[in-house]
């Protein structure tokens, strides 16, 4: 009767992991079979009863009993295959709870956010995901959970589940169309924002029509998902992780390629202290399912993160969709208490449901016909794309220098030392090509070590690297020419702290952001962006989730430069998850060129760029109205140029 969750759906994702070589990477979690107290933290005895009965029934009574929900087949494993799923889950939860892992994925079907408490629904059994909230919240003393959805369909088990639980925030992004699409219920629509003391810790964010990619998707996390999720301050982040989201798959339709997941768990990867479990929901496309979860796991195992494809500019109706949300949620939420929200009428897709009322549709024979061509495409389409996105991880992650000062040494070990270079060599480059910014003797000592780590990222033999200069402005001047000498095309630049900072004169290549105290500079020239006075504390967060990375991403940089200087009006812990949401930029090429000797900068810093997880925030605190409002007037300034801005404030599209 159901032709698309199958085994296959496992070991083809199982094999593929092999290919990638990945599995040999991970500690391997046992599973185990949920107990029925542990099913029960969720589901109704009554519910429990009729599954374990299924297991001795022959064909016409399983026919039967799945009759009584909607889009459940039983068979007589189902029971066993669940509770395996369960318990595998809840073997994870223990896993990352533990500290024996860091993160994982439990590779698990059935899968389970539609099953409800007293119901089997869209080939769900039991609720794995919240099953694992509500173990976590028992066993381990958890206040703060989150659950991030980003399978194709409502889980509107999981809704129904939390929906009044201020300990557990519930976000869904999921194909809407206005109510036309499975499972079609009012409450899988925006403005379902939970009941009583849970209003606000639901957020439901519809797509009313198909083909949503990956701008559209990293939109959803920049406008809606990542600042609610800095505020909620989460313990532990679970992920009911459906690919049916992605390219190629019959029952989504949409048009996101695997390597967003990569990125979509790079962003989910910063919070929580880093316990991040990814439990498997839908998917239904072989191909496409299985290089998803490679893409996943890829992350979860802190490879650098494949440069994201597509054009960056959320559809109008991606943006319809996120500014109904910010409206719905705002009398809940500190940092939107300043935003300019209003609800739209979505206009965009409303007149496309029309057309489509008023179109004949094809015969069944017709629609699959089309859909089995469509299935080899996109097979063909992403042999080659993963070719195209895949590249050699450099052998080393993070280089810095030895230094004169010794403080190389007090970095984390696995900081690989590279030799400064010859200053002979270093001489002849600057007479040669940057004689015009290098006045002082002691820059020019100084770019032996700048130069040396830089050439070993520009040349993919480390993925990113630290150095200290005490001229922090002038080492950067260099590095970005040098850079573009060397072949980059597009080089992201931001300055932290009170530092002069040279014009550059690679007209298109070079974008420069500043974060400062004192507003020195109030002009554009090329691409030099003035940022932010004063981005302190959680006006941080707005600054970089509301500005400064959906600018990145729309400009898509081949490295990133991060200059720090004296008088920063940014603490450590702001410098450290700056780092870390940007290496999601340019496969990871971070180059850090920081002023300041404080020997705790470079460190935090340093365990960023490896991957180590950001230090907590502690209690949030919302931004300020006049920050704000300047941070809007940016992005009413710079939306036209960078679309990735266009999910907030004015829209001019």
């Amino acid at each position: 009767v159901c032709d698309i969750e199958v085994p296959e759906r496992l070991s083809f994702s199982y094999e593929q992991l092999k290919r990638y070589h990945l599995v040999e990477r991970c500690v391997h979690v046992p599973a185990r079979e949920g107990s029925e107290e542990e099913i029960l933290l969720v589901h109704s005895s009554e519910h429990l009863e009729v599954a374990k009965s299924t297991q001795t029934m022959n064909e016409e009574e399983l026919k039967r009993v799945s009759g009584n929900y909607d889009a459940f087949f039983f068979h007589p494993n189902t029971y066993r295959c669940a509770r395996l799923a369960v318990g595998a889950t809840l073997q994870l939860v223990d896993a990352v709870m533990s500290g024996k892992v860091c993160n994982g994925m439990a590779l698990v079907r059935p899968p389970g956010h539609h099953s409800q408490r007293n119901a089997a629904n869209g080939f769900c059994l039991f609720n794995n995901v919240a099953i694992a909230a509500e173990y976590a919240k028992l066993k381990y003393g958890l206040q703060r959970i989150l659950i991030v959805d980003w399978d194709v369909h409502h889980g509107q088990g999981t809704q129904y589940i939390f929906e009044e639980d201020p300990s557990v925030l519930y976000f869904s992004w999921h194909r809407y169309e206005h109510q036309e699409f499975w499972p079609s219920l009012k409450e899988s629509d925006y403005d379902a924002v939970g009941l009583g003391k849970g209003k606000g810790f639901n957020i439901n964010l519809p797509w009313n029509k198909v083909g949503m990619g990956n701008s559209d998707y990293l939109a959803a996390f920049f406008h809606v998902l990542l600042p609610m999720a800095f505020e909620f301050d989460p313990e532990l982040v679970l992920v009911s992780s459906g690919y049916d989201s992605g390219i190629g798959d019959p029952e989504g339709q949409m048009s996101a390629t695997p390597e967003v997941f990569a990125h979509l768990t790079h962003f989910l990867m910063q919070l929580a202290n880093g316990k991040l479990c990814v439990i498997l929901e839908g998917g239904y496309h072989l191909k496409s399912l299985s290089e998803s979860v490679c893409m996943t796991v890829k992350t979860l195992l802190g490879d650098p993160v494949p440069e994201i494809t597509g054009e960056m500019a959320p559809c109008l109706s991606a943006v319809e969709s996120i500014q109904n949300v910010r409206a719905a949620h705002k009398p809940y939420w500190k940092w939107l208490m300043y935003e300019d929200t209003s609800f739209l009428q979505n206009l965009s897709t409303k007149s496309h449901l029309l057309k489509k009322a008023n179109t004949n549709p094809s015969t069944e024979q017709e629609s699959k016909m089309t859909n089995n061509d469509e299935a080899v495409k996109v097979e063909r389409f992403l042999e080659l794309h993963m070719k195209n996105i895949l590249f050699p991880v450099p052998p080393i992650k993070t280089a810095t220098t030895t230094d004169s000062k010794g403080s190389a040494h007090l970095l984390p070990v696995p900081v690989h030392l590279v030799k400064e270079m010859d200053k002979t060599e270093i001489k002849a480059l600057v007479s040669g090509f940057y004689a015009d910014l290098v006045k002082e003797d002691k820059t020019l000592l100084s770019l032996g070590s700048m130069l040396a780590i830089l050439d070993k990222i520009l040349k993919k033999e480390v993925c990113n690297g630290i150095a200290e200069s005490p001229t922090a402005a002038v080492s950067v001047a260099v590095a970005l020419r040098h850079s573009v000498r060397f072949g980059f095309q597009r080089v992201l630049c931001i300055f932290v702290g009170d530092m002069q900072i040279i014009p550059n004169t690679e007209d298109g290549k070079i974008l420069m952001i500043h974060i400062c105290e004192k507003e020195r500079f109030t002009f554009v020239l090329n691409n030099f962006l003035l940022l932010l006075k004063d981005a302190e504390g959680n006006d941080f967060f707005s600054a970089v989730l509301g500005f400064i990375l959906p600018v990145a991403y729309s400009c898509q940089p081949n490295l990133t430069v991060i200059a720090v200087g004296p008088n920063r009006s940014l603490g450590i812990s702001e410098i450290s998850l700056l780092f870390a949401l940007l290496q999601g930029l340019a496969e990871s090429r971070i180059f850090a060129v920081i002023e300041d000797t404080e020997i705790n900068l470079m460190q935090s810093v340093a365990k960023a760029l490896m991957g180590a997880s950001t230090p907590h925030f502690g209690v949030y605190v919302p931004p300020t109205q006049e920050k704000v409002n300047k941070i809007k007037i940016l992005r009413d300034q710079f939306q036209q140029e960078w679309k990735m801005l266009q999910c907030s404030g004015k829209l001019s599209i």
